[in-house]
């Protein structure tokens, strides 16, 4: 791998221009409610020859700077037998891990929850280090409802991530800090735009009480939006101003970047809206996207368990990141999106 990167270095070489991360790091629940979708199977095999296909797709590295995995894709290797963190850096996509333990309920706070995983993540994060990992992620998740989020939530949640942060830091990689408001429910936009602001706030308040270097760790949040069954949907213009306006008022300038996580939003729909936050631009942190499902799903879609789909596969997902890539720089359009991508059915 060579020497080890200054962390801010990294956190610019993940922020490159027109280019994104891959979100590859579903839980195995998670994928495997993917898979079950589809009818594949959710065994280690399946697994890997997906995030195999994934990973190989030429000429991924022009739009995605950086990789988020998981436990155990971290420490497999590729269907040609390299390991999967070592494919990844030499086409000049930095490998990341997924570190937190997953969301479970608050205690005494009906409908909201908190996230486990600080327990031995010292330990854990020297390992993943060994392994290739030069950066982590850790999720929160903060639902809008009656009477919530609650205070102790936001705290909660806030707290476990700056110990987070300043762990990743200790051990030399750089932390991705992901407060993420859902997108469930009927609440407006404004409502959202409130809450966002709310935990970022108390989130930066953390990071700062624990000694986090604000210039060597990135935000990965989502768009200020309106809740899926809210009955007034919000226009593309609307969410990037609503977004932006957001942001200003509550992320600190030594920030170096937002990643935009996709948050439930279908791909086209969550490209057109970064294309119009990214155009609007006159921010201070460079913006990109982190996107998971918004990047995958035509992929595996596409893919659907079956080898000879590959090909395929892999050009659904080139024009996704391509898409997106021109989207990072306001220059995502309804042409771009059209182009049939090559070997796709």
């Amino acid at each position: 791998m060579g020497l080890p990167a200054a962390l801010d270095s990294t956190a610019k070489a993940l922020l490159a221009p027109g280019k994104g991360l891959l979100a590859a790091d579903e839980s195995l629940p998670t994928i495997g409610r993917r898979f079950e979708a589809f009818d594949i199977p959710s065994t280690e095999e399946n697994r890997r020859a997906y995030r195999d296909l994934l990973f190989t797709t030429r000429g991924l590295g022009e739009c995605i700077s950086g990789a988020i995995l998981f436990d155990e894709t971290i420490r497999q290797k590729t269907l040609s037998g390299a390991p999967m963190p070592e494919w990844l850096a030499a086409r000049g996509i930095i490998p990341g891990i997924k570190v937190d333990g997953g969301a479970v309920a608050l205690p005494a706070f009906v409908g909201e929850k908190f996230t486990l995983g600080i327990d031995g993540l010292r330990e854990r994060l020297a390992e993943y280090r060994r392994l290739g990992a030069r950066f982590t992620k850790w999720r929160a998740v903060i639902a809008i409802g009656d009477g919530i989020p609650s205070g102790a939530c936001i705290q909660a949640n806030a707290e476990s991530l700056a110990l987070f942060a300043a762990l990743s830091q200790e051990a030399g990689l750089v932390p991705i800090v992901e407060p993420e408001i859902l997108m469930d429910g009927g609440h407006t936009m404004d409502r959202c735009e409130e809450v966002t602001g709310a935990a970022l706030k108390t989130v930066f308040d953390a990071l700062l009480l624990h000694r986090v270097v604000l210039g060597e760790m990135l935000l990965k949040t989502g768009m200020v939006l309106p809740g899926k069954t809210c009955p007034r949907q919000a226009e593309v213009s609307e969410v990037a101003e609503a977004t932006l306006r957001c942001f200003r008022r509550s992320v600190p300038a030594a920030v170096p970047g937002v990643v935009f996580l996709s948050g439930g939003q279908s791909d086209v729909a969550a490209t057109q809206r970064l294309n119009a936050i990214c155009r609007l631009g006159g921010v201070p942190w460079t913006l990109t996207f982190s996107f998971g499902r918004a990047l995958q799903d035509p992929a595996l879609k596409a893919w659907n368990g079956i080898p000879a789909n590959a090909a395929a596969a892999q050009a659904a997902l080139h024009h996704r990141a391509k898409c997106n890539g021109l989207a990072v720089q306001g220059k995502y359009s309804e042409r771009a999106e059209r182009e049939s991508p090559a070997g796709a059915s």
